[in-house]
Order: C-alpha cells, then structure tokens, then sequence
C-alpha cells in the first residue's frame, strides 16, 4: 500500500466515472417528466453507494436511502422506489454478463486444468446465483411490493392498511412498467458498460504498484471480485470475502498474495474516502429537512 502512496488519490477519482455511468442508467427509469437534474441523481448514487458501502445494511440499505432523496427532490414515492428496485436487478443482471465476459477472456488466456477447475467453479456459483436473481425478478412481476404490504397490514389499523395497500400496488404496476419500457435495454447497455470501466480502477492499482497488467486480465479480475462480493451481500462489506477473492483470483495471472491483498485494499481505501463524504452529505440533507419541518 505504501508503493501505491498518493497514487490513491487519482484511483479514487477515477471511481467519478463508472458511478456517473451507473446514475445515466438509473436515470433512464425515472419518468423524464419531474425527474431531477443530472447532477442531483450523482449525489445520491454516491449517497446509495456510501450506504451500501460502509454500513452493515445488506446492500440494499443504499437503495431505500436513494429511494427516500429521489423522493424528496419530487419524484413520486412509486417512481422512486420502482426505480431502484428494477436498477438494483438490472445491475445484477449485467454483473453476469459481465462476470460471463471474464470467463471468456480468461479461457482466451489458458485452458490450464487449475483454469478451467476455476471456470467450473464460477460457473457453478453463477448459476446458483442466476436462479436467486430470476426468482427476484419473477417475484416483482407478482406483487412483491403487495405481498410485503400485506405482511406490514398486519400490524396496522384497517386505514392504514388500505393506504400501505394501495401505495404497494403503485409500486409494483411501476416495477412491471418500466420493464416493459424500451428504456430498460438503454440502461442495462450503459450499466454494462459502467461495469466494463470497473476495471479501470484494478488497472490503476497495479499501474502505481509498479506491477502493470493488461486491461483482459484486470477485466477478469474486477468481474471476478465484484461478482464475488455481490454474492456475499450479506456479509458487512464482504470484509474477507473480497480479500480472499483478489488473492485467489489474482494468482491466475501470476499476482503474488501481498499484490492482490493491495487490490483489495486499494478499492477499500477508495470506498473510504468516497463513502465518508456521502454519509455526511447524507446525514447534512436530512438535518436540514429537519429543521425545515421544526421550522414550519
């Protein structure tokens, strides 16, 4: 870590670009009519990612947060939720992809038995996984928002539960919605290729290590560790998970354990130094809003 020194900085800044391509396809599931400017959605993706990042939240905790900003800038509560419910799923769907397009640069590069144990082995998870993302996404197609006001109702009074009901189904005909919209392959294609330039970030790593690696083989490995950690979403962080997954991946292209263990705590560093900024703009917008409400 102390070679990559202040070379730290400019890889943190160049997370400015995926998390800008990230918002452009959050964005195409707004409604263009009330939807807020370019740079407000930013804030709040940086906002969503913060939370996700430095929070035990699930991975999911970002999106609420971004869910309630969105709404407060205007945006419906239906639209607002809708839309980070179908980006959340689009996102890791393209994940797959994307992961798919490592393995295949990856066998471009060997066919090594230890390779191909490795090919096998993510194959196996991503399938297991893919099956958990498809049932995810049926279960919106039937109601999940329903489904889940149904289980709240039953702690509320008769209103309530009419009210909870009824926001649900706003949810979910927004969900189905913005599925059927030909926005939804705009998005994916722009989060795919937000996913591509990832890999930007382990090149930089290893550039400012002294270590370079080709842009294939830093694909192979963002597609392998990012995939790794949406995967553990339950654990805080993927703490070790992430780690693990770097050193066992990154010893495919000849990357020594203290190299890889440095590509982990290089995006650790940058998840940091980004994701404590954005909890304090986070918690900055809901003072506010407080003392505008303790004012009215």
């Amino acid at each position: 870590m102390a070679l990559i020194g202040w070379g730290l900085l400019p890889i943190t800044a160049f997370h400015a670009i995926p998390l800008v391509i990230s918002t452009l396809s959050w964005r195409e599931m707004l409604e263009s009519a009330g939807r807020p400017a370019l740079p407000v959605l930013v804030l709040i993706r940086w906002i969503r990612e913060s939370v996700n990042n430095l929070l035990p939240v699930g991975q999911v905790g970002g999106e609420l947060v971004g869910a309630r900003l969105v709404h407060l800038r205007g945006v419906s509560g239906a639209s607002a939720l809708g839309s980070v419910v179908v980006d959340l799923t689009v996102g890791l769907l393209t994940q797959m992809v994307f992961v798919v397009i490592g393995l295949i640069i990856l066998v471009s590069y060997s066919t090594e038995p230890n390779v191909l144990a490795v090919v096998w082995s993510v194959l196996a998870g991503m399938g297991i996984f893919l099956m958990c993302i498809l049932g995810f996404f049926a279960f919106q197609q039937h109601g999940m928002m329903r489904f889940g006001a149904r289980i709240a109702g039953n702690l509320m009074n008769d209103d309530a539960r009419k009210q909870l009901a009824a926001g649900a189904d706003d949810v979910d005909l927004t969900i189905r919605a913005v599925y059927r919209s030909p926005r939804i392959w705009r998005a994916s294609a722009v989060r795919l290729v937000g996913w591509l330039l990832g890999a930007g970030e382990i090149w930089l790593i290893m550039y400012f290590l002294g270590k370079p690696i080709s842009i294939g083989e830093a694909l192979v490995l963002e597609a392998f560790i990012t995939g790794i950690r949406s995967a553990a979403f339950l654990v805080p962080g993927a703490i070790g998970v992430q780690e693990g997954a770097a050193i066992i991946f990154g010893s495919l292209f000849g990357i020594s354990a203290p190299e890889s263990l440095a590509i982990s705590l290089g995006k650790r560093v940058r998840e940091i130094l980004l994701g404590v900024p954005g909890l304090i703009s986070w918690q900055i917008i809901e003072g506010r809003r407080l003392v505008e409400r303790k004012r009215s």
